[in-house]
């Protein structure tokens, strides 16, 4: 069977990044939010479909000690199919190659895709009592 799948670098269009997050069951964000941040993005990549956008996921940080995998997702229709792996694989082969090796990598694990990052040696906890907390402006 052939791949129809294609891994590009680089971010999708605002309306892409929120159609893509809300077809995975992410929570939408504004399209001023989606258009500040994505150039911002310290690396990203895009799986397409027959040249429509199906996944993604990106990376952001200071680009010297911290760093976070975000906004990682896959169609419904699509999952299943080694996609994520995919790209987990290209992320986390971005940050071997030119991140400093004593980059802190964080990243929010939603169910059962911390089997996933598990894969690419990410931990369920981050030891020495630590944990991690979050807050959304105007909550």
């Amino acid at each position: 069977m052939e791949d129809t799948y294609e891994l590009r670098e680089g971010v999708p269009s605002v309306a892409d990044f929120r159609r893509l997050r809300t077809d995975a069951g992410l929570s939408d964000r504004s399209p001023e939010a989606v258009t500040l941040a994505l150039p911002n993005t310290w690396y990203g990549v895009v799986i397409h479909h027959e040249g429509t956008p199906i996944g993604m996921g990106r990376i952001i940080g200071d680009g010297g000690t911290a760093f976070q995998i975000v906004d990682m997702c896959v169609n419904p229709a699509h999952q299943g199919k080694g996609l994520g792996k995919r790209i987990m694989a290209a992320l986390t082969a971005e940050l071997d190659r030119r991140a400093p090796a004593t980059a802190y990598i964080s990243l929010i694990a939603d169910g059962p895709a911390r089997h996933l990052y598990q894969q690419f040696g990410f931990i369920e906890t981050t030891g020495y009592g630590s944990i991690g907390m979050s807050r959304v402006i105007g909550s």
